[in-house]
This record gives structure tokens, C-alpha cells and sequence, in this order.
């Protein structure tokens, strides 16, 4: 079985990480969307809320599942049996930064690989904080996380 790690903090999770996972879930026969837990950030929900959020804008994506972890990606992909690590890329600035760290993961968890996937062009320039940003205002964020992501960002920046 081909099974792959998607990270990141997915604080919400937006319409060009669901493009990534779609496609990843084409290409591998499980795809883990792993949802990094730092303690060093205030995000808007916690990892678990985030999980959540991930589980039901996936759910129609039967070999996708959504999990949290703490530490080294590389750890959580040895733990997880994961084969690839699977990362956006928007822009050629963020290639440079994701090689760095592919071949850093690469020298410390020789038996996992990345793969890199350009975002579609139409999600090139969404990014979690953007949408964050727009909704703090009191901007439209629909059009950059499904509706059920909306709803929910839009509920916590209200309270």
C-alpha cells in the first residue's frame, strides 16, 4: 500500500489544500492529511478543530484521513508507515524553502521521499492567512474554503 503525508496547519483548511489532497488521493491508496500541533503558534482553531474541519470537507475521499501530530514530520511518517511526503508548491519561493526541508527530512528518514505538487493555478494565491486576514475584517472569504470552513471561521471570529 502507498501511503502519504500531507502536513501542515492547515488554520482553516482552504480550496488549494483540498485540490492537493484530491490529487494526492489519486496518485496514493491512503493519503494522511497531518495536521501539525505547535505549541509555539496561537492558531485560530485548535489541532483537534482543525482534524474536524478536515474529516468533513474530505469525507466524500475514502482513502483520506486527517490526523494530528507534534514533532518531527519525519517521526510522524515512520509512525504512520508513510512512504512520501507530499507538499504544495504556490510559488517559486516556496520551492526553495520546501527543498531545503525535503532534504533535510531526506538525510534524517532516508526511506521517505517527497513529492512536490504546483498548486492549480486558479488556488495559486490562497493561502490560510490571507483568509484569516479577510475574515478578521469581515471580508467574503467563499470563494477560498468550502462553505462548511466559512461558516466555521466566520462563527469564531464573531465570538
Amino acid at each position: 500500500m502507498k501511503r502519504a503525508i500531507y502536513p501542515g496547519s492547515f488554520d482553516p483548511v482552504t480550496v488549494g489544500h483540498l485540490d492537493i489532497i484530491s490529487r494526492s488521493a489519486q496518485i496514493f491508496d491512503e493519503v494522511i492529511v497531518g495536521v501539525l500541533n505547535n505549541n509555539q503558534k496561537a492558531p485560530l482553531f485548535c489541532a483537534k478543530e482543525r482534524v474536524a474541519l478536515i474529516e468533513e470537507v474530505t469525507k466524500e475521499l475514502k482513502n483520506v484521513r486527517a490526523e494530528a501530530f507534534s514533532g518531527l514530520l519525519v517521526d510522524f511518517a515512520r509512525k504512520e508507515k508513510a512512504t512520501t511526503i507530499i507538499r504544495g508548491l504556490r510559488a517559486v519561493t516556496d520551492f526553495e524553502y520546501e527543498l531545503q526541508m525535503s532534504q533535510t527530512n531526506r538525510q534524517i528518514c532516508p526511506e521517505v521521499d517527497t513529492l512536490f505538487l504546483t498548486a492549480s493555478v486558479e488556488y495559486s494565491y490562497v493561502s490560510s492567512s490571507t483568509v484569516k486576514e479577510i475574515a478578521y475584517y469581515g471580508g467574503d472569504i467563499s470563494a477560498f474554503v468550502p462553505d462548511f470552513v466559512a461558516k466555521e471561521v466566520k462563527k469564531r471570529f464573531s465570538s
